[in-house]
């Protein structure tokens, strides 16, 4: 059984950061991509960051530049620096991950940004 769990959401002020980790567990014989998506309420889930295995990176317009995507592989974990929050970054982040050549999804952790 594989999992995705993420933490490292919360409430901050705009112009604040946040890191987001994402550990896999279970069975894994092989990650390819992990990203990074979000949803705010009444819109679709978004992509935000993803990252290859061989660390080949891929941004949304609305966040280059303040967040950066890494990944651990010796860890199997992703992690999301988020720096220069705005209030539209406010939304439900999920994390997401090929492993054994299936998708999962983590189960959500929401980011807060107050003006």
């Amino acid at each position: 059984q594989v999992q995705l769990v993420e933490s490292g959401g919360g409430l901050v002020q705009a112009g604040g950061s946040l890191r987001l980790s994402c550990v896999a567990s279970g069975s894994i014989f092989s990650i390819n991509a992990m990203g990074w998506y979000r949803q705010a309420p009444g819109k679709q889930r978004e992509l935000v960051a993803v990252i290859t295995s061989g660390g080949s990176t891929n941004y949304a317009d609305s966040v280059k530049g303040r967040f950066t995507i890494e990944r651990d592989n010796a860890k199997n974990t992703v992690y999301l620096q988020m720096n220069s929050l705005k209030p539209e970054d406010t939304a439900v982040y999920y994390c997401n991950a090929e492993i054994n050549w299936r998708s999962f999804w983590g189960q959500g952790t929401q980011v807060t940004v107050s003006s």
